[in-house]
């Protein structure tokens, strides 16, 4: 069978991208509208720290943006999930159901909270945890003690799952959520590389509790930052509530209820934040427009195709994925030091969390498919810019 060659993935990705500049970063932040406008009145005004009116702006555009009632926003993606998943019930001892196929932050968030992470199968047309699979694995593992679902095997509550949007294409959320809700398990999105991304024509996080980043990578970014999006307006209150250390309100007294945590995303940042959710539709559209001229592109090249997004969504394509054909996946280290020497800096997906050292005796199911993924991914210079020059 023909193999894809490094020339071959080295000319197709430098029809789309030109030639012009070196190196090509895997994704780059765009400053093109009022970042700077904004970040000066923070300074001008004095309000640069945890408070100030760009917090509330952005949380207020952002929760409109993602179709939810409400946003927290915060110091990182890791935060969010942490605040989002003790919120949800997770408690020391308890075990949380993820991919494998992830960023490290996603296990951590749950060890954080001295939680197991329980890692299982994803599917390959959309990287997302696999809804077959997942109930399959939950009869065989699962168990009712007291009315909580625990693991046989182990004895822990299995309290929480975490579905991943990977690379911004959206999940199989409704039947993972069906799924969730029959064996009594919380459910929180991590959705921090899908905003812009929809689902049946609603944008990711419109439903439910999810979580965003806006790290330098990000379609937008704060800098550093993320947010919890949730529908309810009591659980609003009390997630903001703990990630402002759980002060109770005074003009001058400091009197806290809970062991809380200073999470607070500074106005600096939501400045940069509201200026770069202005230009959201812009980026996406750019976005979308570089990874159909991958597409194009790689129609050509034997063994290796772009994943596109799953049937009845649009993806914000965060990262452009190639994918290469098993019998191509031997040749993926080779391909990765031909674009690196050439000057592009593609990468391969994360190691699966199974296989790191913390991670290793985590309970798992069959991650046959995850591993096979992890041989064969290649992520494709996805920077904005690139595809500004298709608008």
């Amino acid at each position: 069978m023909p193999h894809a060659t490094p020339s071959d993935i080295l000319a197709a990705i430098n029809s789309v991208i030109g030639t012009a500049s070196r190196p090509v970063a895997l994704h780059e932040p765009l400053f093109t509208g009022n970042e700077k406008a904004y970040v000066s009145s923070c300074i001008d005004e004095g309000w640069v720290s945890s408070v100030g009116s760009f917090v509330d702006r952005f949380e207020k555009d952002l929760a409109a943006a993602c179709g939810a009632r409400h946003a927290v926003v915060v110091a990182s993606g890791t935060c969010a999930l942490q605040v989002a998943l003790h919120h949800a019930g997770v408690k020391p001892g308890d075990e949380v159901l993820m991919p494998s196929l992830t960023f490290v932050a996603t296990a951590n968030a749950a060890s954080h909270l001295g939680a197991t992470p329980h890692f299982v199968e994803v599917e390959e047309h959309s990287l997302g945890l696999c809804p077959e699979k997942l109930a399959a694995h939950l009869r065989n593992i699962g168990e009712r003690k007291g009315g909580i679902t625990c693991n046989k095997y182990t004895g822990r509550p299995l309290r929480a799952l975490v579905p991943v949007d990977v690379f911004g294409h959206p999940c199989q959320l409704q039947a993972l959520s069906d799924i969730a809700h029959k064996f009594g398990l919380a459910l929180v999105e991590d959705a921090t590389e899908a905003l812009g991304s929809t689902r049946a024509g609603r944008p990711v996080g419109s439903s439910g509790t999810a979580i965003l980043s806006f790290n330098g990578n990000k379609i937008i970014t704060t800098g550093g930052g993320g947010a919890i999006l949730i529908q309810d307006e009591t659980h609003y209150q009390q997630l903001k509530h703990l990630t402002t250390t759980a002060k109770l309100p005074h003009r001058w007294a400091f009197d806290h209820d809970a062991v809380a945590w200073n999470y607070r995303l500074p106005n600096l940042n939501a400045a940069l934040g509201v200026a770069q959710l202005e230009q959201l539709s812009r980026f996406v559209a750019a976005k979308r427009l570089l990874a159909q001229r991958y597409i194009e592109q790689f129609e050509s090249v034997r063994g290796a195709r772009i994943l596109a997004e799953p049937e009845g969504t649009q993806s914000n394509y965060w990262l452009t994925t190639l994918l290469l054909d098993e019998p191509c996946a031997s040749t993926r280290d080779a391909c990765l030091q031909a674009l690196h020497d050439a000057g592009v800096l593609a990468r391969p997906v994360w190691t699966p969390l199974h296989q790191l050292p913390m991670y290793r005796e985590s309970p798992h199911s069959d991650l046959s498919l995850t591993e096979s993924l992890s041989d064969r991914i290649i992520n494709l210079p996805s920077s904005v810019k690139h595809g500004l020059a298709y608008v």
